[in-house]
Formats: C-alpha cells, structure tokens, sequence
C-alpha cells in the first residue's frame, strides 16, 4: 500500500492528456497521443525502459497472442496477459502492484484486448471480462467488488426467449458512459449462434440498464430484413472489435459482425440488419439512431473488425464532425457523425449471384468511390507469385480450378476464390487518426482465400464403426475449418491439434472444446454424446470398431459448411500466392480522400528482391500516431517494432521484439519521461509472453 500512495502522490485527480486512460487512446479510438517527448529527432535513440512478464503460463501451455492495449491511469499501467490475468503495474518502473487470477487457478486463455477504467470521486474501479463474466475490481487493491452483482462478477450468458443459453466471451474492453458500461461480445460463428446483443451495465451495481438487439424482435427497425422468426434462431451480428464514443452527443457506435452462418445464408434471407452495420445508439438508452450496412446479406465473414475513429474533418470548406470505419474488404466507409450519411459517394453494384440451392444473394453492395481501397479487391493469373516457376504453376493450378467472378463472389460448391479474404484489409488494430490534420493510418493484409463449402449431415456415421472415425468426422466437419484438416494448424490463430497429448491431458482437451475461448467457439451442445471419439482422434487412440450407443437421436439434417475457413491461398512455399506486397501501411486524408502514402509494412528477407522493397507481412494489432510526427506500430510477423514519420512513411526506427507485436502500442508520461508500451505474445519457451516499454535515456 505504501507503493501505491507514493504513485499517487504524483498524479492528478482526472486523466491527463499524457495518459493512455481507454483502450485505443480515448473514446473517440484515435489512437493519438499529443506528447512529443518521443519524436522524429529523438525516436533513433528509442531503448528497452523495463520488461513485465506475467509469467502465469504454465510451462509448455501456450495460450495464444497477447493482444492487449495497456491503459494508464494515476501512473498505474493496467494490461491482461494472455491467459486472461490482470495486472496493475507501476507505470515508471513495471513492477508488479496487484494481480488477479480471475478463474481462480483455471486455465482460462483465448483473446483479451485490455479492461476498461471508472471513476467516481474516491470509487476507482477496472472493469473486465473473463470468460462469461463482467467484473468489477478495485483499481488500487485489484480486489473483487462485492456489491457488484454476486460478489464482483456478472454472468454474460444469453437466454433470450426461445433460444438456449448461448457461448458469450467479449474480447474487447467495453465503453464508459456516465455509469453505464455498454459492452459487446464474441459469440459462435457456426450454426446455432448466440445472437450479438450489445448490452448496458450499472457499473456500481452490474445490474442490467438496457439491451440492443442486433437481430430485430418483431416490431423493431430492421426486423422486415429477415424471414420471420428470425431472432429465435439466427446469431451473431456482434460487435466484437470494440466501439466509439461521441461524448458531447450522447451517441455509441458499433462497428458490427456478420450473421451465423457466415458462409451459407438460406435460413437468413434478406439484407439481415444489423449484420454487418455501423450503428449510432443514444448511449444513454439503447436506442437505434441511425445505422448504415457495408455488406448487404454477409456470405463473406466481412465483420466490420474495429472501433471507427471519429474526427473533425473540412468537408466542402467546412468542419463535419465525421467517423471513418476500417473493413475486411479494405474499403474506408467516412460518415457523418450525427446523421450516418456518406461524406464521400457510394454506389450500389450488382455482385454476383449463387449457385448454391436455396441462397438468394442480395443483389448489389455498397462500393465507396473514395477513398481508393487501402487493400487489392481483383486478381487476375498476371498477379499470381512469380517467385518459382513452381510456385505459379501450382498457383495458376488452384486459382483456375475455383470460381471467381470478382468480389463478393459467392462460396460455391466447386470452391470459391474469395480476394479480399476474410483476414484482409484491416483487422481488430483498426486505424489511428491524428485530430490535427484529420489523417488516418492502417495497416492492410493483402490476403487471398479459398472458401470451400460442402453439403453435410450433421452425423454422417454408421451404428458400427470406430471411435476414431466418428471423431474425425466430427473433427472435420467442425474443426477443420480453422486447424486444418491435417490437424497442423495456423499459428499463431489456429494452434496446430498434432501431439495434442504432449501439452493437455484429456480432460482439459475436453473441457476447452466444450467451453471456448479466443476465437474458438463452444462446443458443448455438438459434442454431447461424441466426447469419447473427438478424444479418440485427437488423441490418436484405438481404432477397433465398437458397436456406438446411441445417447441421442441422429440428426440426419443437411447443412452446408466452409471447410476452408480462414485459409490462405499460399503457395507451397507457405507465402501468399499472389504478388508482393504482402502488407501495407496507409496514410490518407480525410479532408480530400486522398492517399498521402501508402509503404509495405513488415519484410521476409528471403522472399525480397535483392535491392528491392520490403516484402510486406500479414498484420495483427493497429498503428498509434502522436504529435511528435510519429506513427508507431508492431503488428506484422517479421516481430518488428517500427517508428515511420507520419507526414512520408519514412522508417526512423526498428527493433526485434523476442516475440510477435499483435498488439496495438500505447503511450503515456510518467515523472517526466514519456513511454511507449507494447504487449508481445509469448511461445512454447516463453508462454507466458511480455509487456515492454520503451522510452529514451536519461
């Protein structure tokens, strides 16, 4: 306690402008920082401060990327490490203050991006999810807060009308207004989804203030956008990705996913509001304002991913208070504020249509005419990757193989060519924005993928056959799609399931495909009565065939599935299959439209040409930019850190970071000294991971 009032003495009683008080900066996700300590004369000078490694991991159990965006208030730095810990740090030095194992000696892991922070005269509260549960902690002491619904936890499972309870697991910080926390949530991207309401808490007492319904109940907005009865069974439509605050007017925005499921849309007929919207609601009540939809009838997982930046821009001579929301596509949708309407024009194209039985596309999307995409929308044979003759021929071999008919080709049975694929464009870093000048940053995935979708019965086995057997099937039908089917996985998203026995026993195996966490689903209510043959193959056990007894009826009803999700059109060289760049970083004005540059951003050396420009990498985690002319940003996968002057995307500064950045950096003054923070994901040696600062020598 001594530690904590000798921090105290030197802070002011509200938020400063020289800290990192919310996550991405402010309500407003600029991501921006006015101190300039830290510029582009001083930043080559740039060094390791302190290192904080949470060390929580247990050896040999890897619990994903560390995504977090540390916030700082009163000197105290507050971060969650991957397994889902919260620490309270010194904010000069990195010393441990307090620590909360929020599942009590559980395993817990999957996606964080940090906690939310509250205060109310001397009630300092960090509120974060864990999880199922909202929590409330004392932000000195990191002790639960019992008045705050049963004993500092609130429970997040949906059970809305007709509809069982339904896997709710928020990922990113909620949004503080007045007393209220509106909060989203991740949810389930297969069928039988929970829906994606984005729900308001009492921050003192947890209790419920109100409910949006991202799918319409019969006589609200939007609700004629579905077939009927829709609510009860449709889920997803989340916001996932985090939201922005416009404080003076009251108004929450919400960037929001697409509809389950998200490659196969017979049982959602219509334009689905509000799938794939942004959403203006009075933060006060819940109520719909205004909403505009980027992808009409989602069949692409083209989720809107991240906060939109809200900024002041000079529109036709004048000030227009604006949001600029980042896409999957790589198109830039710039709004205005108040009333939703596009400050530059957009056109409805027809798109193409489906020949899968029983889907009805919507007929056109919405392209901007301006800004130019920050990311490649069309290919042709001529920018497939010529770095080996095998290397394009087996591209060519592929790509002619797939339909494609330009963007939002629609998935199809012969296997769809999906550019961009639903990891491209812009991911959950989303854009920082630099208020002075109304310039936006991103950083952008050139990412091809092939979607395909394959007609299945939900059990497709016969009474006599092997445990293993029945769990591959099982495995393939719902696994697949993200560790692949030789089970080896896409680090560090989807963790190769090979020698899964080196690294969990069977029960936690069990326990973690039945509950969730990250980006993987709950499977609970699909493996009941299956859980000794997913063990059986992913353990690699007996195979001898064994009469099956049937716990449950079959379910002999078809559905059609993407057993490709998320994977990557590479070559065998296990880079993507089309020309470089791989990944950019995009300056663009907001005033004009215009780009004022655009860089490859991260480089694989072994695949650049020799005096040539860097390669590009795929990016996770945002930019941040500050007034010293800077734009920082980790993100990409050669585990660089990175400076650039913000005004030509020249590089000032670079450092090897001991593990991948996919985080997006803050940074805060302390005693003085202005640091620059970054959560660094961890590995089998090291699983745990990190949290550095970087500031300039004394």
């Amino acid at each position: 306690m001594a530690a904590l009032l000798l921090l105290l003495q030197c802070t002011t009683e509200k938020p400063s402008l020289e800290t990192w008080s919310v996550y991405k900066a402010d309500a407003a996700s600029t991501s921006y920082s006015s101190l300039q300590q830290i510029n582009q004369e001083t930043v080559s000078q740039l060094a390791v401060a302190w290192t904080f490694k949470p060390n929580d991991a247990p050896a040999g159990m890897y619990f994903g990327k560390s995504e977090c965006n540390a916030i700082v208030v009163n000197n105290m730095l507050y971060a969650t490490s991957a397994r889902h810990w919260v620490y309270a740090l010194d904010a000069a030095t990195g010393k441990a203050l307090w620590h909360l194992d929020p599942f009590d000696g559980a395993k817990g892991g999957g996606v964080n991006r940090g906690v939310t922070y509250w205060e109310s005269g001397d009630d300092k509260r960090i509120l974060f999810t864990a999880g199922k549960y909202l929590m409330a902690v004392n932000a000195l002491t990191g002790k639960l807060i019992s008045t705050f619904g049963e004993q500092g936890k609130v429970s997040l499972n949906l059970v809305p009308d007709n509809q069982l309870e339904g896997w709710v697991v928020p990922t990113s910080p909620g949004m503080v207004f007045n007393d209220l926390l509106i909060l989203g949530s991740e949810v389930s991207e297969l069928y039988g989804a929970a829906p994606g309401y984005v729900r308001a808490f009492d921050i003192r007492t947890g209790a419920l203030r109100w409910t949006f319904h991202t799918i319409p109940h019969p006589g609200e907005t939007g609700y004629e956008t579905w077939p009927p009865d829709a609510w009860k069974y449709v889920g997803g439509a989340n916001n996932w990705g985090g939201m922005s605050l416009d404080e003076k007017r009251g108004l929450v925005f919400l960037p929001l996913g697409s509809p389950t499921y998200d490659y196969y849309g017979a049982d959602r007929k219509g334009q689905n509001l509000f799938g794939n919207c942004i959403v203006a609601l009075n933060a006060n009540t819940g109520e719909r304002v205004w909403h505009f939809q980027t992808v009409h009838h989602d069949l692409w997982d083209y989720d809107l991913p991240a906060p939109p930046n809200l900024v002041t821009v000079m529109h036709n001579g004048k000030p227009v208070d604006a949001l600029a929301q980042t896409t999957k596509t790589g198109f830039l949708f710039v709004l205005n504020r108040e009333t939703g309407e596009p400050l530059f024009p957009i056109e409805e194209r027809p798109v193409p249509t489906s020949t899968i039985p029983g889907e009805d596309v919507w007929p056109t999307q919405p392209f901007p005419l301006k800004p130019a995409p920050y990311a490649r929308q069309h290919m042709t044979e001529a920018d497939l990757n010529n770095t080996s003759p095998q290397a394009r021929d087996s591209a060519r071999a592929i790509f002619k193989s797939l339909r494609y008919d330009g963007m939002f080709t629609p998935p199809d049975l012969r296997g769809t060519f999906m550019f961009p694929g639903s990891r491209g464009g812009s991911e959950w870093g989303g854009a920082a924005i630099d208020p002075t000048t109304a310039w936006l940053y991103v950083n952008a995935n050139e990412s091809p993928e092939i979607a395909q979708v394959k007609k299945m019965k939900k059990s497709e086995s016969s009474p006599n056959t092997t445990r293993y057997a029945l769990g591959k099937n099982f495995y393939m039908n719902y696994c697949s799609t993200c560790h692949g089917q030789d089970r080896k996985g896409r680090e560090p998203n989807f963790p190769a399931l090979t020698d899964l026995g080196k690294r969990l026993t069977e029960a936690d195996a069990l326990q973690k495909i039945k509950t969730g966490g990250g980006r993987m689903p709950a499977f609970a209510k699909l493996v009941a009565g299956h859980e000794e043959e997913i063990i059986a193959y992913l353990f690699e056990k007996s195979k001898t065939v064994y009469a099956k007894k049937q716990t449950t009826p079959t379910d002999t009803t078809s559905v059609y599935l993407n057993l490709t999700a998320y994977s990557d059109f590479e070559g065998p060289d296990g880079q993507p299959a089309i020309k470089q760049p791989w990944g950019t970083l995009n300056a663009i004005d907001l005033n004009t439209g215009d780009y004022a540059w655009k860089i490859p951003l991260g480089n694989i050396p072994e695949f650049q040409t020799p005096g040539g420009p860097p390669t590009g990498t795929e990016s996770w985690g945002g930019p941040m930019v500050t007034a010293g002319g800077l734009v920082f940003i980790a993100a990409t996968k050669d585990k660089k850190f990175r400076a650039f002057n913000k005004a030509t995307g020249a590089m000032l500064w670079e450092t090897t970071l001991p593990g991948h950045g996919y985080a997006t950096p803050s940074t805060y003054a302390c005693n003085g000294k202005q640091f620059v923070v970054i959560s660094v994901t961890g590995g089998k040696d090291d699983p745990g991971g990190s949290i550095m600062a970087f500031a300039l020598p004394e």
